[in-house]
């Protein structure tokens, strides 16, 4: 049975840090794109979603970071109110799970993590792995992800179909051996699948 990576941020599911921004700006002197920088454009967020860093730390240096007054709790609930379903993708998902086998390959944390893998528990409960860039240790588009994430294919990488929505990640999992398919929101996947020699029913 071939496998199937998919990455969540904007294939399963959609994101949108902005959200957040405008719940915790009235919470800080910073403007929105300031506060933006300051929690998502940092080694900050980076250590943390390669498990360098735990929650508590990556809240306290985040809201150290942004200035921000409010709780932690009220800074997790906006930093995790984020997702929404991606309907094309998750509606795709159980028909190739009938066939394929899947793993999600997701650059994420263990904050978001906890969210989605709950707002999202009855498309990924379809997937025979859920492979996190903070376990891994590492971040796509580098190797080491994928070869974290490898482990739980049951083919060989060059029978391995790899779905992300940033060329960058795609371009380096073909570099690794797994045929690479961009696919942004608003297209279809199933087609896109057809279109790379992947057999979706």
């Amino acid at each position: 049975m071939p496998t199937i990576f998919l990455d969540f941020g904007n294939v399963v599911g959609f994101f949108d840090h902005q959200r957040a921004v405008a719940k915790m700006v009235g919470f800080t002197p910073l403007s929105a794109t300031e506060l933006t920088l300051s929690v998502y454009g940092s080694v900050v967020e980076s250590d943390y979603e390669t498990g360098r860093t735990n929650t508590a730390e990556f809240v306290r240096l985040a809201k150290a970071n942004g200035q921000l007054t409010c709780t932690d709790a009220e800074f997790l609930e906006a930093f995790n109110d984020i997702f929404t379903p991606n309907p094309e993708v998750c509606d795709l998902i159980p028909k190739l799970a009938e066939s394929h086998r899947l793993v999600l390959a997701s650059n994420t944390n263990p904050a978001h993590f906890g969210r989605f893998s709950v707002q999202f528990a009855d498309v990924l409960q379809h997937f025979a792995k859920l492979g996190v860039s903070h376990e891994a240790g590492a971040r796509k588009p580098h190797a080491a992800f994928f070869a974290y994430c490898q482990q739980f294919a049951d083919a060989p990488p060059g029978e391995c179909a790899f779905v992300d929505d940033l060329p960058a990640n795609v371009e380096a999992a073909t570099a690794f051996g797994w045929k690479g398919i961009v696919y942004r929101p608003g297209e279809h996947l199933a087609a896109k699948l057809r279109a790379a020699g992947v057999v979706v029913e």
